[in-house]
Formats: structure tokens, sequence, C-alpha cells
């Protein structure tokens, strides 16, 4: 995975939506979701010294209604309430513009299981990110093992073909 600015994952995410736009219009070229939940930390050691890892992402996805749509998990892993799901390869990644605020992040699907809404995801972006970012210290040998559940939210832009 490599770093990159915000501009330019926001005009991989443009040109996608463009990319989209001239798709099928019997299906939607992209699906918008919010989630809302926690980021999973593990107090890991490393080296000489400790930090926490991230370990799953849990979160519910709702629509613009507030309507439930389905959940994020470890993978990362997207499952629509219909079973279908999207598992994630990350291509880029660029920081928050809000401190305190995991980074905005691009995905190409890299597997799916069911014939639903998911079932046909070439692409995740993770924008408008708020919190979830792993804790400043807390994090030694006194705590190996231990865990933090951080809140986080984010909105979530499901790209398909």
């Amino acid at each position: 995975m490599r770093k990159v600015s915000i501009s330019t994952a926001v005009a991989i995410a443009g040109f996608a939506c463009v990319a989209h736009a001239h798709s099928s219009a019997a299906t939607p070229s992209a699906i918008e979701a919010f989630g809302k939940g926690v980021q999973i930390y593990t107090c890991k050691s490393a080296s000489d010294s400790y930090a926490w890892t991230l370990k799953a992402p849990d979160a519910n996805l709702s629509d613009a209604l507030g309507q439930p749509i389905g959940k994020h998990f470890a993978g990362p892993t997207w499952q629509a309430i219909d079973g279908s799901t999207v598992v994630g390869n990350p291509l880029n990644v660029s920081p928050s513009p809000n401190t305190g605020a995991i980074a905005w992040i691009v995905l190409q699907a890299k597997s799916h299981t069911g014939h639903g809404l998911m079932s046909n995801v070439d692409y995740v972006v993770r924008t408008r990110t708020e919190g979830g970012v792993a804790p400043a210290g807390g994090c030694d040998a006194g705590h190996t093992g231990a865990e933090v559940r951080v809140p986080y939210s984010a909105v979530y832009l499901f790209f398909r073909h």
C-alpha cells in the first residue's frame, strides 16, 4: 500500500465517479453508506517498544435516511443486509484533513460473495472520517494483548460495474 495526498485520493474517487457515470443506467454507479462504529486496536510488542495495532473495524452501515444497509468488519469486509459481501485491497491512503481522524482510503475489490448489493462492487472509498485513531499512549509491557475500541464514523462510497 502506498501513501498519496488527499487530492490524489479525491482525484481517483472523482475519476471512478466519472467512469461509472457512463455505465448502464439500469445499475446505480455508486452507493453511499454512512459507517458508524469502532476501530478495534490491540496492544502489541514491536521490537523494543509497544504499539496499538489495528485489529478490525466494527461498524454499522446506513443509507442517507438512516436505514440499515449492512455492516463493516475485518478483511476489510463490507456486508449488505442481503448477505452479499465485498473484501477490499488497499490501493491508496491519504491522511484525513480532520485531526484525530483515521485516514481516507481507496480500495479495490479482491473478492465477493453472494448475489446482492455488494456482489458487483469494484472500488470502495472511505472519506469524511471522524475519530478512530489509536490512542497515543497506554500500550506497554503491562498491557500487551489489551484491546481498545475507538469510536469513528466515515462515509463509504461503493463503485459498481
